[in-house]
């Protein structure tokens, strides 16, 4: 039997059925492209003419000349009519699409109460669509809706819709579990027995994710002879999502010595699952499998010793082979590898006997206790680190700052800033307005700095994260705040910590600054040696 694997990719029709999930045709022909570059076999672009934004899609994603072949979604015929007068089938022929996936009901249950017709007009049905697209030269792709809740309700009317398509002329027939409610060994079992009864047939498997089974179950599926997989990335979909590919696709490839896409495509994916969410605008999640952030990140120190002598110890797998990445991170629960593992990766050398490497390790810890958290803001470690080991010098020194929000009634609120600082032996005074109190620190300190460092005005922060730390003490809790920046080039993050929002937001946009003059010097015209403890950065 073929190890070979047909990927195809229901994102921009299934997956945009997920819970605030809502993608512009934009979109959907730029996840398109991403995951034509990935090596996906089908891409499920929705379905033609039911709203404007796919109408678009089809129309344009032609122009892209892709290698997968696009594909256009649909029911049957409605009862009591014929193929050539439905209209959803005739939008399916116009889109242009190469292939088309047809959805009929395979359990008795459904026929009879959703689609109210008698068993023989659903075959009825579904023969009919599938042989009037066959006529028009598309290949088709047959969704079994509700299959094993109905062939193990009514295992022979099942089977008998699978006939019907497969006679009709449907290239795949694909099993779905709808409801997401069945178990891989039951899975297993179906897909083994319909490989003796439909003999020759080409099964698909599509399933949901409301046991938190799908991939599991799409894996037995192919294991028992299943040959196309259906899915989603990040496992987008109704309810709990469909079927993960991010997941699926090295699982087979990696662990069951299946083909599903070439070896550089793979080393894509985590590139395209984490574009695939940026475009979406949901937020991935941090310990997904393979392409999550912290999939190969290592925080205790026992595990970071033993992996710096081998990754097998605790890695199941090379993270590039799917474009990850291994990451040590530095918490309270650090020990001295994880450290000087961290500090190999910015190219410092630190001595691990030296009393200062020592006190490093302790000064992490004792911030972590006091609610910083540094496996989340790298930058920061990285001027701590850089800091120790005596590679800092001063750029800019804070002297104060003040804040002013005002609120009149009838208007906006109105918040302004003013920063003085230091550099050199000059001192500068500077006052902005901003959208929030935040935004304006922000904007006053880099208005503050910006004629000395040029480099700053390639700067912006792209997210923002508050986080109460102890909900017992109400208002007047501690508060830590994450800040994301980018230029050009990078992106980074910084951390602060306080009582008060606008302190713990000032400390992280400092280091965000300090972060960004990395490698700079003090301008010719300030060389004065000043004195401070905040805005240190690299010679």
């Amino acid at each position: 039997m073929s190890k070979s694997i047909s990927i195809f990719d229901t994102t921009l029709r299934d997956g945009t059925q997920g819970e605030g999930i809502s993608l512009s045709a934009d979109d959907k022909l730029k996840i398109a492209r991403k995951l034509d570059e990935l090596g996906v076999h089908y891409i499920e672009g929705g379905i033609p003419g039911s709203n404007g934004k796919d109408i678009e899609f089809f129309k344009r994603v032609q122009q892209l000349n892709l290698n997968a072949k696009i594909t256009a979604f649909g029911s049957t015929r409605r009862k009591g009519s014929t193929a050539q007068e439905d209209a959803n089938l005739k939008r399916i022929i116009e889109s242009g699409a190469q292939a088309a996936t047809l959805v009929g009901k395979s359990w008795d249950f459904h026929v009879h109460t959703a689609l109210q017709t008698t068993l023989e007009e659903n075959l009825a049905m579904i023969a009919d669509s599938i042989a009037y697209l066959k006529q028009h030269q598309m290949e088709l792709i047959f969704d079994a809706e509700h299959f094993f809740d109905g062939y193990k309700n009514n295992p022979d009317y099942a089977v008998s819709v699978l006939r019907a398509a497969k006679d009709a002329g449907a290239d795949w027939l694909t099993l779905c579990d709808t409801n997401g409610g069945t178990l891989p060994h039951e899975v297993y079992e179906i897909v083994s027995r319909l490989m003796i009864e439909l003999e020759g047939a080409s099964i698909g498997i599509h399933t949901h994710n409301d046991c938190e089974l799908a991939v599991a179950n799409t894996l037995s599926a192919v294991q028992a002879g299943a040959r196309q997989v259906q899915g989603t990335m990040n496992g987008y979909g109704e309810r709990c999502g469909n079927a993960n590919l991010c997941s699926i696709i090295p699982n087979l490839q990696l662990k069951l010595d299946y083909t599903c896409i070439a070896d550089e495509q793979l080393a894509q994916l985590t590139n395209t699952a984490r574009y695939v969410s940026e475009i979406a605008n949901v937020h991935m999640p941090i310990n997904q499998p393979y392409v999550g952030n912290a999939a190969f990140a290592h925080k205790g120190g026992i595990h970071v010793s033993a992996i710096l002598r081998d990754s097998r110890t605790y890695e199941h797998i090379e993270p590039e082979r799917v474009g990850n990445k291994q990451r040590i991170l530095v918490s309270e629960l650090a020990g001295q590898s994880n450290i000087l593992s961290k500090a190999k990766e910015m190219n410092l050398e630190l001595n691990p006997e030296n009393e200062e490497t020592k006190q490093i390790i302790g000064k992490i810890k004792d911030l972590e206790h006091q609610g910083y958290q540094f496996e989340g803001a790298d930058a920061s470690l990285e001027l701590l680190l850089r800091e120790a080991n005596g590679e800092l010098s001063e750029l800019f020194v804070f002297e104060s700052f003040k804040m002013l929000v005002e609120k009149n009634a009838g208007s906006a609120v109105v918040s302004e800033a003013f920063v003085k600082l230091r550099i050199g032996g000059q001192s500068i005074y500077t006052a902005a307005e901003g959208n929030g109190p935040v935004n304006a620190l922000d904007n006053a300190l880099r208005k503050a700095l910006v004629e000395h460092y040029p480099s700053l005005r390639e700067m912006h922060l792209s997210d923002y994260k508050v986080r109460v730390l102890d909900e017992t003490d109400a208002t007047a809790s501690k508060v830590r705040v994450l800040i994301e920046s980018q230029n050009l080039q990078d992106t980074w993050s910084t951390v602060g910590v306080s009582a008060n929002v606008i302190e713990a937001s000032w400390e992280a946009l400092v280091d965000s600054i300090r972060y960004a003059l990395l490698g700079q010097k003090l301008p010719a015209h300030n060389q004065a040696t000043a004195s401070g403890t905040q805005g240190i950065v690299n010679h």
